[in-house]
């Protein structure tokens, strides 16, 4: 009697163990099987954040290193989506309503995607929120707006988001990594 009550303990145990971390998974709440625990994030995260008309908009990511790769081939693919980042999705919280390039951004959170090409890249406004970074949808995107080009003067080993030339309630939304500066114009509304 005890060996069963010990089999049937143990096997129940097994399930529950395994059907949490299903919904884990499904949650995006688990790490990634290569980050060791309490190790840091090979892209650690980091926070754009600016102030327009009194309203706060906050863009949480996190920033890979180039580590001698090509911006359009190794890393953010020209013609294919990118997580703008890595790891999780980078998500846009906005307390206000904005133009970001030819959209509407009603205040909410939403996730931002880029697809990178050789000529112009677009910026994505998604819907959906709280995904893995590779979990696109496009069904769920609010819409695109083309971003405007610069070269930097030099390579930057480490990707960012930035808030530049803020004045009032506009702002200039740039993903600079290597000598790719793409940026966008941003406005509350």
């Amino acid at each position: 009697m005890f060996l069963r009550t010990l089999a049937t303990t143990a096997c129940c145990t097994l399930l529950a163990t395994a059907g949490l971390a299903q919904m884990s998974h499904q949650t995006g709440n688990i790490k990634p099987a290569l980050q060791a625990e309490g190790q840091p994030l090979l892209s650690p995260s980091a926070t754009a954040d600016v102030t327009l008309n009194g309203k706060a908009v906050t863009i949480h990511y996190n920033s890979p290193r180039i580590k001698g790769r090509t911006v359009g081939v190794e890393v953010a693919p020209y013609g294919k989506i990118w997580r703008t980042g890595a790891n999780p999705a980078t998500t846009l919280i906005t307390a206000t309503n904005l133009k970001i390039g030819t959209l509407d951004v009603p205040a909410g959170t939403y996730t931002i995607y880029t697809l990178p090409n050789a000529d112009q890249w677009l910026l994505i406004i998604n819907k959906q929120t709280g995904q893995w970074g590779t979990e696109y949808s496009k069904n769920m995107d609010l819409g695109r707006t083309p971003m405007q080009a610069k070269t930097l003067p030099g390579s930057q080993e480490n990707m960012s988001i930035t808030f530049e030339r803020t004045k009032g309630a506009s702002t200039e939304l740039h993903v600079k990594w290597a000598t790719t500066d793409e940026y966008v114009k941003v406005e509350a509304q």
